[in-house]
């Protein structure tokens, strides 16, 4: 199939109801610019409007944890309380009001949290493994009541985005946080049924699953899609496998999940196990794609390479490239892509309505953005 410019502008209908406008939605991209109690901010709202007035079909908001524990980030915004149910709802607003959909991503950090971040406490995980990189915490390994105890936050955590008005959730169960971390052999060691083999340990993951289902079918009143973000590998040995990703994928789509969303770095790159070279987006299309949709990411930042992206997934999302750019839907649609802004450029800085935290985080992170004047 061709994409054509005008194609990316066909509207998309998910099996829940919910029809986004086209096939482009926003990325979820920490901004680590909240207060102090866990409520968005103004300059959130304005970052978030501003880029669902360029025309998306659907903004993944930053994620948010479910639980205290789940901490992962300074100044996060959390969906841990009924108390952050005002706050959601102006985050919500702030994206519908711009003409997005809005989809509130969901998450718990589990062992890739520190003592910092949990006032003191220690992080939690699946079992009492910490992470591969520099200084990590070894996490308290989860009893099973703190598990289900976990998996009913995730439920509570989908009513109050439903009480807020949002038009989705996506569960983060990528990017080594909790929900993978129950999914992976490298952090997840456990004897008992939360832990074993590669189906055993989908346990946790698919429970996360139904609990956000049931909140739906009890509070949504409206369409209301659950999406997946998953990783498909991961470096560690022991660790995620493509043949892993594939077969928890069949098991995600026998619970009629609306939408996988994949994780990667590069839409079209290769393994970061092994020397194979075979997009894994695309398998992942190739697996699963009649059943679930499948949105692709991963250094997307260019009219062609969106379209090339479209031939193989009936959705995208844009992450670095609207940060870039909040107007980068609009120019295409004007056929004015060559006007897009193809780094962060500090002259630029008042027409960007980036908060000043996450501003400082792009410019200041060597290599993760190209920065100019």
């Amino acid at each position: 199939m061709t994409i054509t410019t005008q194609s990316i502008f066909e509207p998309f209908s998910f099996t829940s109801g919910l029809t986004l406008k086209n096939r482009v939605l926003m990325a979820p991209m920490t901004t680590s610019s909240s207060d102090q109690n866990g409520d968005v901010t103004e300059q959130e709202l304005v970052y978030y409007k501003r880029r669902s007035q360029s025309g998306l079909g659907a903004v993944i908001t930053a994620c948010a944890h479910v639980e205290p524990l789940g901490v992962g980030f300074l100044n996060p915004f959390g969906a841990d309380s009924d108390e952050r149910i005002d706050s959601l709802a102006r985050l919500a607003a702030s994206i519908q009001d711009g003409g997005a959909k809005a989809i509130l991503q969901l998450y718990h950090a589990g062992r890739m949290s520190n003592k910092e971040l949990l006032k003191g406490e220690q992080p939690v995980s699946a079992s009492a493994v910490p992470a591969p990189r520099p200084n990590a915490a070894t996490p308290r390994e989860m009893a099973p009541e703190e598990i289900e105890a976990t998996i009913a936050a995730f439920g509570e955590a989908t009513r109050r985005a439903i009480e807020a008005g949002f038009d989705g959730v996506e569960i983060h169960g990528a990017n080594t946080y909790l929900v993978q971390q129950f999914f992976s052999p490298h952090s997840n060691i456990r004897t008992d049924k939360w832990g074993g083999d590669v189906t055993a340990r989908m346990a946790f993951p698919l429970a996360v699953i139904r609990s956000i289902q049931e909140a739906v079918a009890e509070h949504a009143n409206k369409p209301f899609v659950v999406g997946y973000r998953i990783s498909p590998e991961e470096r560690e040995e022991p660790g995620i496998t493509m043949d892993d990703t594939l077969a928890f994928l069949t098991a995600i789509a026998d619970q009629g999940i609306d939408y996988i969303h994949i994780s990667v770095g590069k839409f079209f790159g290769g393994s970061i196990r092994s020397e194979d070279s075979r997009s894994r987006v695309e398998m992942i299309q190739e697996h699963i794609g009649k059943r679930v949709p499948v949105i692709g990411v991963g250094g997307l930042q260019t009219l062609e390479q969106v379209k090339r992206a479209l031939e193989i997934t009936p959705l995208v999302s844009l992450g670095h490239a609207l940060i870039m750019d909040p107007d980068w839907l609009a120019k295409v649609k004007g056929s004015r892509d060559e006007e897009i802004f193809q780094a962060i450029h500090l002259s630029k800085k008042e027409q960007l309505d980036i908060p000043e935290d996450l501003w400082n985080m792009v410019t200041n992170a060597p290599g993760w953005f190209r920065v100019e004047e």
